[in-house]
């Protein structure tokens, strides 16, 4: 029995090991440990005949483990930005909307997420499959065997703007997605605060609160149609950015 062989192929399962355990749709914990595992052993036995291994002694086999779970990390942690994105809009809608207060779980993370923060996310990342995105990343998970192969290496500077644009991605998918409901809720407390000073009789507290649930989750209903579409606008500069993060660790 070849134990190298083995050993060898342990190897190639870090990578598509690490990207799954990221990916949208094959992450979360909805998805069975067996399922994975077979999905990795699959894409391992698929992506064998393209990888070459370092000769020398097995010294850093450590090193070459951790490497190559950070470079499936950094592929997968790019595209579940786009989630994380979506998510975060669902979460600044619902503390506009007044859903702050009512958690539930999250069945991709089991996180406590707002109503509309998990609504948002199963969006995108439905989204996210429909578009295919997720052959996108098995492109990406491929061609990184060519411009990082297996073996050691070094924390590269360009590491720390590839998380800044990540985090970028995030925040303004955000930003994006929540800005329409946020600026009509603002005009909504504008227009009550002047009809509260105009009628006196008029009871903000208590009429607002059904008026901004209402204006709320129309404006948060027509904002969710446009969630595909924005998924599909930055699908390629997220994985993108998921080739620049992997090879910080060059």
């Amino acid at each position: 029995m070849d134990l190298a062989a083995f050993a060898r192929f342990g190897i190639i399962l870090v990578r598509p090991g690490a990207l799954l355990l990221m990916a949208p749709g094959f992450g979360g914990q909805t998805v069975p440990m067996l399922t994975r595992v077979a999905l990795t052993v699959l894409l391992a036995l698929s992506l064998a005949p393209l990888v070459t291994m370092p000769s020398g002694p097995d010294a850093g086999i450590a090193l070459t483990i951790a490497r190559e779970s950070a470079i499936g990390l950094a592929l997968g942690m790019t595209a579940r930005a786009l989630i994380a994105g979506a998510e975060l809009a669902g979460h600044l809608c619902s503390q506009q909307i007044g859903f702050s207060y009512a958690a539930t779980i999250n069945p991709d993370g089991g996180a406590r997420n707002t109503m509309l923060a998990t609504l948002y996310g199963l969006v995108a990342a439905v989204a996210w499959l429909g578009i295919n995105g997720h052959h996108l990343l098995l492109r990406a998970l491929a061609s990184s065997y060519e411009s990082l192969p297996v073996g050691g290496g070094a924390v590269d500077p360009s590491l720390i703007p590839a998380i800044r644009q990540i985090l970028g991605v995030v925040f303004l998918t955000g930003l994006r997605l929540a800005s329409p409901v946020i600026a009509v809720l603002l005009l909504v407390e504008v227009a009550l605060g002047l009809i509260s000073r105009t009628v006196p009789s008029f009871h903000a507290l208590v009429v607002g609160t059904s008026i901004r649930l209402v204006v709320g989750i129309g404006v948060a209903a027509l904002t969710l149609a446009a969630v595909p579409g924005l998924t599909r606008t930055l699908a390629e500069r997220v994985i993108a950015i998921g080739a620049s993060l992997a090879a910080g660790f060059r």
